[in-house]
């Protein structure tokens, strides 16, 4: 089972971040079976390139919940199954971050779909996941917000599946 997710955050500093928007597709490999997406109040302003970036402001976290309001949920919805990100390296990174911050030891196996796509699609020029998604095909809805990136990191997953002959994932 994966949790496929992609994290917004404030930007900013190195372990100093806050996430600021989350979006969990629970999928067994053919289907999802869950999802969970929320914006997060961060408790810290976010980044004036973030805010354009994303189209994510203060305002609209003003009454979102704060991380520890959606603890719960992201844990229940990972339990058992590997993280599954592009670039998961940051969004696992992230989460540990925020789990500590409330005492907890958040821990998963996880999967980055940016090395995948580089060992199984060799001849891409690029594994940006905006340029990777429309090299083959997939349409991402609203690019840099959590629902767009995670719903086409899915779509980038089955076909990674499909490919991977070797079985490694």
């Amino acid at each position: 089972m994966y949790a496929i997710l992609d994290i917004e955050t404030t930007g900013g500093n190195f372990g100093d971040e806050g996430i600021t928007e989350i979006a969990i597709y629970k999928f067994n490999g053919h289907e999802i079976v869950d999802q969970f997406a929320s914006l997060v109040n961060p408790e810290k302003p976010i980044q004036p390139f973030v805010v354009q970036l994303t189209g994510i402001n203060n305002k609209m976290l003003i009454k979102a919940p704060k991380f520890f309001e959606v603890a719960k949920r992201i844990i229940e919805i990972t339990e058992g199954c590997v993280i599954v990100a592009h670039n998961a390296e940051f969004d696992y990174r992230m989460l540990v971050q925020e789990f500590s911050s409330l005492g907890y030891d958040y821990q998963r196996e996880s999967i980055c779909t940016v090395q995948v796509a580089q060992e199984l699609l060799p001849d891409e020029e690029s594994y940006n996941l905006g340029k990777l998604c429309k090299s083959l095909g997939i349409p991402i809805p609203s690019r840099h917000r959590a629902t767009g990136d995670a719903a086409a990191t899915v779509k980038l997953f089955k076909i990674l599946l499909e490919k991977d002959t070797g079985k490694k994932l």
